[in-house]
């Protein structure tokens, strides 16, 4: 009877699990339907959490004017993003990926990830681009010294900085761009500023426009 009862109380998580749709694959479905079906695909998909559906939302016409597509889940780790990444940028067979992942590892959304392994996440994404002939770009994760939804964690300003070097060094030493948002945003104390930011880790709508120039260069070294 116990064995009984704890496969059901297994199958009842399972089952929970994937009617909340933990990886989100319903969120874009329709729109990536869609997409597919004209056959008039994005040059490049913007791959993220929060801080990318936000720009998305908030600048339209960035993404339209330059043919452009957000695909950012709010609250979505680098795991998440991996899983849902073929559904979500490969079926749209862009030209290039700009992969901006880690804020909410590092936040313990779902579960504690070791450094290493968002950059293990990241990576896999990498490979997955690149072998169905999309470049990627890594962006760095923007700073943030404390989320407001996890206060416990007073180490975020550290954790990040110590990914995005190690993000920067796989990207270097395999011929990957780099887009250094962090070093174009961070206060000296590694923290998204109150200019910046209402609640130190989300940007504001016009921060967008100085991500944007940074993100246009890098994507015009690979799309001409």
């Amino acid at each position: 009877m116990r064995k009984t009862s704890l496969i059901l109380i297994l199958l009842t998580m399972s089952f929970s699990g994937y009617s909340q749709d933990w990886f989100g694959f319903q969120c874009y479905h329709a729109d990536n339907a869609r997409i597919i079906e004209s056959g008039i695909f994005p040059e490049v998909v913007f791959m993220g959490n929060s801080i990318t559906e936000n720009w998305a939302y908030y600048h339209p016409g960035f993404f339209s004017k330059h043919n452009f597509c957000g695909r950012g889940i709010g609250g979505q780790t680098s795991a998440q993003m991996l899983v849902r990444f073929t559904d979500d940028v490969v079926e749209l067979h862009p030209k290039a990926v700009v992969i901006m992942a880690g804020t909410n590892d590092v936040a313990h959304n779902t579960y504690w990830v070791e450094p290493n392994g968002v950059v293990d996440n990241v990576v896999a994404m990498c490979n997955i681009a690149r072998a169905n002939g999309i470049v990627p770009i890594i962006a760095s994760i923007p700073p943030c010294a404390s989320f407001r939804w996890r206060l416990e964690i007073q180490d975020a300003a550290q954790t990040i900085m110590t990914i995005n070097k190690n993000l920067k060094a796989y990207a270097e030493a395999n011929a990957i761009i780099y887009v250094d948002l962090h070093a174009a945003l961070a206060d000296e104390h590694g923290a998204l500023p109150r200019s910046l930011s209402e609640d130190g880790c989300h940007p504001l709508p016009d921060t967008y426009f100085l991500m944007e120039q940074l993100v246009l260069e890098a994507i015009g070294k690979v799309i001409k």
